[in-house]
């Protein structure tokens, strides 16, 4: 037996790696399975290149056992293992990877690995995180004797020759008293799943009773037969690692259902990702159904490198507006801090995340070629997907040109070019401008929908929470084109022509009509203003200026406004109609009282098509209406 000092550049090492190497203890068993599978698709490589003479790959398993009683965490593979040299160098070496060493010496003629997953060394040492000590049970496929080395968590270390006969390596923890929660079968159990559920390995952890078919004669009453298996917790081979050619839509279905078994709705449609050049990475992205709202839909990716679960926070790899996906990205060119928790942005990242954008909009284009009827269909659900997109990504947004819809309150679909061909005749201004009219609210703006419907208008239904600032960047976008939504002024000032009205009041009767009209209006909620409208137009209508309100639309959902618009209490037109006759009949009603009633009257139904009566003055109005109608 020989005894020895760990080569590190401290006196204590262990203290600071169960501190400060990993913000989450758990990621030892992560990464210590992460090693054994280095270590098997180290044999595997060499064996199919002729360099393991007499050494048969085999159908290598790696075993993870538990024995709560010593209090024992044991990881065992049948890799490549490793001789008393092997051992000096790869752990007594503290960040020495032998795994990048391996690349190096037997990448192939393309300059690509073998599929090794670690890359930094220090993977091991993870293990003192929640062991007092750890032993190394060791056998190399060369004809060398095996070893034993051991370590109680200070920079000494014994190694001595071991009696063990097969090939690979065995892991023994001795688990700390501050970490028993590890000697738990369902929170290895919870870690083996999330972590390690695609690992290319297959892994065992204990067993599992599996119930056979009954014999032919078995009677009714009889119990089927059953049988203990070994209780393997991964998929070695899930679907993002195969061609989408050996794929078919039951198979993508089938994985998502692997991915998200708590959900129960099919995906709209999914995105296989396969590139090997500039970089490496696969994956699979779904798009489930969509709500509007965009915050809980997110952190539903998940990031592995080479079937290693990292994160599923995959921001800065994936377009922010793709986070509210689903899926699987796995690449081995994302480059990760120690932990492999924290991404560190760099050119990599960056021609990865283009990428993906790219991928997810020729996807869409495609879909929308292929079946525009069925695109249209899942608009609803995928909308605020593409629409968050194409505010946030440049490049997105020329791309969704060719597949953004704008829908009409009659579910009719338009791409914005198709829109322009089909209003430019009825909706151009008297200046030229193509105004494209909307609505957000298709009950609670019911009455200006219909009356601009009446004028021959097409109107758009947008209602996601960021139209807004989407109208604000397609306006900019566009030379003379502007969104206005419907309530923002009456029917006749929507889109303003050469004709006018003529008023059937004189000056004098406006001038009276308007000073009693702000006797009785409070002036703090609306602006009077008289208009020369159609007589059949309503007598009072209740506006909101575009402006001012899409300016603090845009500051209640986040930037974009004026500050201090979003705090600003709610002012609104108050439009009158002089030809309508109701109005004439307030100018000329003699009784004070009466003439107040009937103003209040009329405001109140104005208010009520504008969804802005409430509470106690919604009470007094149904009161005064009844008593009206006595």
């Amino acid at each position: 037996m020989s005894k020895g000092t760990i080569n590190v550049s401290v006196d204590n090492i262990f203290p600071l790696i169960k501190k400060f190497l990993y913000s989450d203890h758990e990621i030892f068993l992560r990464e210590l399975i992460s090693n054994a599978t280095d270590a098997t698709l180290k044999m595997k490589h060499l064996a199919n290149i002729g360099e393991a003479d007499g050494v048969e790959y085999g159908e290598p398993m790696i075993e993870v056992k538990l024995d709560k009683k010593k209090k024992e965490l044991r990881i065992t593979d049948q890799g490549i293992g490793m001789t008393k040299d092997e051992v000096e160098k790869y752990i007594n070496e503290i960040a020495f990877s032998g795994a990048e060493e391996f690349i190096e010496k037997y990448k192939d003629k393309n300059g690509k690995d073998a599929g090794i997953i670690g890359h930094f060394g220090l993977g091991f040492y993870s293990a003192f995180m929640v062991a007092e000590k750890v032993e190394i049970i060791t056998k190399s496929y060369k004809d060398e004797p095996a070893v034993h080395w051991s370590c109680d968590g200070s920079p000494e270390f014994t190694l001595e020759e071991a009696d063990k006969k097969e090939r690979g390596t065995e892991i023994i923890l001795h688990i700390a008293e501050d970490s028993t929660e590890f000697l738990e079968k369902n929170r290895i159990d919870e870690l083996l799943v999330k972590y390690n559920k695609f690992m290319p390995i297959p892994i065992k952890f204990g067993t599992r009773t599996e119930t056979l078919p009954k014999p032919e004669d078995a009677k009714e009453e009889d119990k089927a037969p059953t049988k203990k298996v070994d209780n393997v917790i991964n998929n070695p081979n899930p679907a993002w690692t195969k061609l989408p050619t050996e794929l078919e839509d039951k198979d993508y279905n089938s994985f998502y259902r692997e991915l998200y078994p708590m959900q129960f709705e099919e995906p709209l449609f999914h995105i296989h990702l396969n590139v090997d050049y500039p970089f490496n990475l696969t994956g699979i992205l779904y798009f489930p159904k969509m709500t509007n709202d965009m915050s809980i839909q997110k952190d539903k990716i998940q990031l592995y490198q080479n079937q290693v679960f990292v994160t599923d926070n995959v921001e800065g790899i994936v377009p922010e507006f793709l986070t509210m996906l689903r899926g699987v990205i796995d690449s081995p060119d994302i480059p990760l801090n120690v932990s492999r928790s924290y991404l560190q942005a760099d050119g990599a990242v960056k021609k990865i995340s283009s990428y993906i954008t790219r991928k997810v909009a020729d996807k869409l284009k495609s879909l929308f070629n292929s079946d525009r009827e069925g695109f249209e269909k899942k608009w609803n659900d995928i909308k605020i997907v593409i629409e968050y997109g194409m505010l946030t990504e440049d490049k997105f947004f020329e791309k969704a040109q060719d597949f953004a819809l704008y829908p009409t309150v009659d579910n009719n679909y338009y791409t914005l070019s198709e829109l322009k061909e089909k209003i430019k005749d009825s909706q151009t201004d008297k200046d030229g401008n193509l105004v494209i009219l909307y609505a957000s609210n298709k009950e609670e703006q019911h009455s200006y929908i219909e009356a601009t419907k009446e004028k021959g208008y097409e109107v758009l239904l947008l209602d996601s929470p960021i139209i807004t600032h989407l109208l604000q960047k397609v306006e900019g976008s566009e030379e003379k084109v502007s969104f206005i939504r419907v309530d923002s002024d009456h029917v006749e000032n929507l889109i303003k022509k050469d004709e006018e009205q003529i008023s059937k009041l004189s000056d004098e009767e406006k001038e009276s009509l308007k000073t009693f009209l702000d006797s009785v209006i409070p002036k703090e909620k609306f602006s009077v203003q008289l208009e020369a409208l159609d007589s059949n137009a309503n007598p009072f209508i209740i506006t909101e200026p575009e402006f001012m309100r899409r300016m603090k639309d845009m500051q209640k959902t986040g930037g974009g406004g004026m500050f201090g618009m979003g705090g600003f209490p709610d002012m609104y037109n108050l439009i009158v109609n002089t030809n309508n006759e109701l109005v004439i009949e307030i100018l000329n009603t003699k009784t004070e009282k009466k003439k107040e009633r009937l103003v209040n009257q009329a405001l109140d139904l104005a208010r009520l098509s504008k969804n802005l009566l409430k509470g106690e003055e919604l009470t007094a109005f149904i009161k005064r209406s009844y008593e009206m109608i006595k």
